[in-house]
């Protein structure tokens, strides 16, 4: 078990876990799919976790994602959600809340707990994740990581800012926005 957060510049674990992808009424009979590292290689990718299905902050940011998932789809980079419940909770719940019945993107299913903990983002008491988010690049690298106490939701537009400033592979200055100067370095003489 790992006891940190595993961070940037280290390779994302290898992963091949169950996922919800859809709910019935969307795909009888295709509501799962397994999700692993060959999904997102060669692509950029964010996984975001949250600590448990049926609560209350966890539904407002898988919504404020699920609502920006064009920004991340017009970035070429995939969405992955996550939780250590199981794909059948995931599936109930997209069913009983509003808000989740229309995801456009997988609800990764960590039941056995083993990618949250390689990843370092395992909750000691209770053994649930911490809301993390992991930018991860073509290579499979770890590119930015952010991780939240359980009780505080994350900023999707600072998601998208900074997976923004990494695509640019430029030297990005505070608060730097798309579409803004970057800097370039000046070597003194």
């Amino acid at each position: 078990m790992s006891n940190r957060v595993i961070s940037v510049g280290e390779q994302f674990p290898a992963f091949n876990k169950t996922a919800c992808v859809s709910i019935e009424a969307d795909a009888p009979g295709k509501e799962f799919a397994k999700i692993s590292n060959e999904n997102i290689s060669g692509k950029w990718a964010v996984m975001f976790w949250w600590p448990k299905d049926f609560t209350f902050v966890c539904p407002t940011e898988i919504a404020a994602f699920n609502n920006a998932w064009g920004d991340f789809d017009d970035r070429d980079t995939i969405l992955i959600g996550a939780s250590t419940d199981s794909e059948f909770v995931h599936l109930a719940w997209r069913k009983d809340h509003e808000d989740l019945r229309g995801l456009k993107f997988p609800m990764l299913a960590d039941t056995s707990k083993s990618l949250a903990e390689d990843l370092g983002i395992l909750q000691s008491d209770e053994k649930i994740a911490y809301r993390a988010t992991f930018i991860i690049d073509p290579q499979g690298i770890i590119r930015w990581v952010q991780v939240n106490d359980l009780s505080v939701g994350r900023n999707v537009d600072e998601v998208i800012r900074v997976l923004d400033a990494l695509q640019t592979d430029e030297l990005c200055p505070c608060n730097w926005k798309k579409g803004e100067e970057t800097l370039t370095a000046q070597l003194a003489k």
